[in-house]
């Protein structure tokens, strides 16, 4: 808190794994740092809430309501609540997630 941090160094590659770091956990949202190893993926899922996907570094397929996309460095996608999505790592790739629930 109060301090400049450069993202992309608060989480590491781990080989064949997705790492996470939560940043910010309020009633009123998350904000999560990712970290996923290539070919690693989360499975389809809904969440009750607006999802906000910013890409730190490499590149990711997020699929929304079965549309793919690919999300790479610098790019952000947002993930309506409600909605069905996945991600899949095409390269290895770090993510800040945003979820806002109020």
């Amino acid at each position: 808190m109060g301090r400049v941090v450069v993202l992309a160094d608060l989480v590491d590659y781990q080989e064949e794994a997705i790492v996470s770091r939560t940043i910010i956990n309020q009633d009123m949202g998350t904000v999560t740092l990712f970290s996923f190893a290539q070919g690693q993926a989360l499975s389809e899922h809904t969440v009750p809430y607006d999802a906000l996907v910013y890409v730190i570094d490499g590149e990711s397929e997020v699929t929304v309501s079965g549309k793919a996309m690919c999300v790479r460095t610098g790019e952000m996608l947002i993930m309506p609540a409600n909605e069905p999505h996945a991600l899949r790592a095409v390269e290895r790739f770090k993510m800040l997630l945003v979820m806002i629930r109020a």
